[in-house]
């Protein structure tokens, strides 16, 4: 399902992958609570830039930074590569702000979520 009827890997398939980089280190730091949590990331701001083409089936990995680190917000650069390149098939954005579940008004980044963060400045 990524690749288009171009044969490579539809534009907006990017994202997904940016999401699944973020997410699964949150996940993995003991983080993100998706069902449970008392806070939530949205997504407010979004980028990408294309430098060339995969498809699937090619294996990727994807590196990604904390860039800028808020009082609420986060925003994470995030580079796609063709596994064992050493350049980027494509470089993104996104900005996460943290929001209270139930009201979604903004709110400061608990301290072990900055902690976590703190690290892939």
């Amino acid at each position: 399902m990524d690749n288009d009827v171009y044969g490579h890997v539809n534009n907006v398939t990017y994202y997904s992958y940016f999401d699944t980089a973020v997410n699964g280190y949150l996940l993995e730091q003991g983080m993100l609570d998706i069902h449970g949590g008392g806070i939530i990331g949205l997504v407010v701001e979004t980028g990408c830039q294309f430098f060339s083409s995969i498809a699937f089936p090619d294996a990727i990995e994807a590196g990604f930074k904390v860039a800028k680190l808020g009082n609420s917000s986060v925003r994470y650069e995030i580079g796609i590569f063709k596994r064992g390149e050493s350049l980027s098939a494509a470089h993104g954005h996104f900005v996460h702000v943290y929001v209270d579940k139930q009201n979604r008004r903004s709110v400061p980044l608990p301290a072990e979520l900055r902690n976590a963060l703190e690290a892939l400045v």
